[in-house]
């Protein structure tokens, strides 16, 4: 492809390299332009040639500031549009891609949800009813279909927040947990276990030879995620590292599949612990840690990836909202991060994911069959687009407890179809 602009920007090249993966051109030149074989875009304010896409600029990509913009949504090829311009196609893609991938409305004045997180109902994508969509693939793929595609991929990942229920916890800590369950009636005495003969009985969170056996039977590669906090606080309520339970655990997972680190709530507040967090992940498996996922989704734009970067993470799974299931980026697709204050792209690496079954349970109170069903519409539209569907599912989620046996179904059931 080849590609025509009067003026260039960090933002132009940004986006250029985020939606054209493949090798493009990028020239000041008419007459070079004109000479080029293949695709064409113009993305300049006159006509070119006849063999083109013709796209107006929207101020957005020369702009060196962070401001409010101005919206009217349209509707084109039956998807959502914004940055009404002109041209071949109605509309600037470019700049509208940017805005929803750069997370532009992050850098803007809000007020934080409960956890004082960027709340979805002030993004765009919710407001104007788009949120479940991987709108900038639609785009792309509507625009250029002639350009190749990806394959569709489907990633499984687990946060580990509490590995075990009893395992590695104080006996008195355990006891009142049980004696909580038989007065609040969710466990009748006589199916109270042996806090006494534990080594006997399998713990009801320890799921991972079953996580383990399903996916590998799929071929698939999960990933995984520990809370690694060395303290109990109200967020952060996984077993210490310093347990044995715990660290045999991590080390037999890590030796057959990805982990990453799963900052604690607690790292939020006091960037030092995330350092030693990782360190002592690291020092546990002897493999250097890359990847990560915010615990509860907790990320304030830029001082989070930022806050990663600086220790020495390059992948990140957080790009999705903690309160509601859909794209937060408006893609399904991996894209480097944009540090929107500095300018500049960065190498940290986003992978999206658009399905928490915390957040179907708990925050948009699905049942069973209404989150298959969301599952199954995620990777319709995911597969149409030729994109990477990435869920998260938690161990003490897809226990054989009754509560949670439809929702273990729930996962077993999606996992054998994809």
């Amino acid at each position: 492809m080849t590609i025509f602009t009067e003026y260039h920007s960090s933002r132009l090249s940004y986006i250029l390299d985020t939606l054209f993966t493949q090798a493009y051109t990028l020239t000041h030149n008419k007459a070079q332009y004109l000479d080029a074989l293949g695709e064409k875009l113009n993305y300049s304010h006159q006509k070119i040639c006849k063999d083109e896409v013709w796209i107006i600029p929207h101020t957005l990509l020369f702009e060196k500031n962070i401001i409010p913009q101005k919206f009217e949504i349209f509707q084109w090829k039956d998807v959502p549009a914004f940055f009404n311009t002109g041209g071949d196609i109605p509309f600037d893609f470019l700049a509208a891609s940017f805005y929803l991938v750069s997370r532009y409305e992050e850098y803007l004045p809000y007020r934080p949800d409960e956890y004082g997180r960027f709340p979805h109902t002030a993004s765009l994508a919710f407001q104007h009813r788009f949120l479940n969509l991987p709108l900038i693939d639609f785009w792309i793929q509507e625009i250029f279909p002639e350009l190749p595609g990806g394959t569709f991929t489907f990633l499984p990942t687990f946060d580990i927040d509490i590995a075990f229920k009893y395992s590695g916890k104080p006996f008195l800590k355990n006891l009142a947990s049980l004696l909580k369950e038989y007065v609040t009636g969710q466990r009748p005495f006589f199916s109270m276990p042996k806090l006494t003969d534990r080594k006997n009985v399998k713990d009801p969170f320890d799921q991972f030879d079953f996580l383990e056996e399903l996916c590998r039977k799929r071929l698939l590669n999960p990933v995984y995620f520990f809370l690694f906090a060395e303290k109990n606080r109200r967020y952060d309520k996984n077993i210490l590292p310093h347990k044995m339970e715990l660290k045999n655990l991590i080390l037999e997972i890590a030796s057959n599949n990805k982990t990453g680190i799963h900052p604690s709530w607690q790292s939020g507040d006091d960037p030092t612990l995330l350092t030693k967090e990782i360190e002592n992940l690291e020092k546990l498996i002897g493999q250097k840690i890359i990847t990560s996922r915010q615990h509860y989704i907790r990320m304030t734009m830029p001082l989070t990836y930022r806050m990663l970067l600086d220790n020495g993470i390059l992948q990140d799974y957080s790009m999705g909202y903690g309160s509601i299931n859909g794209f937060r980026a408006s893609t399904s697709k991996s894209f480097f991060w944009y540090d929107l204050e500095k300018e500049i792209k960065t190498n940290l690496c986003i992978f999206p994911f658009c399905y928490m079954d915390a957040n179907a349970i708990f925050e948009q109170k699905l049942n069973p069959e209404e989150a298959s069903q969301e599952l199954d519409f995620y990777k319709t539209i995911i597969t149409k687009t030729q994109g990477q569907m990435i869920g998260i599912w938690h161990n003490h989620f897809l226990t054989e407890e009754k509560e949670w046996q439809p929702w273990r179904k729930v996962f077993v059931d999606f996992i054998k179809k994809s």
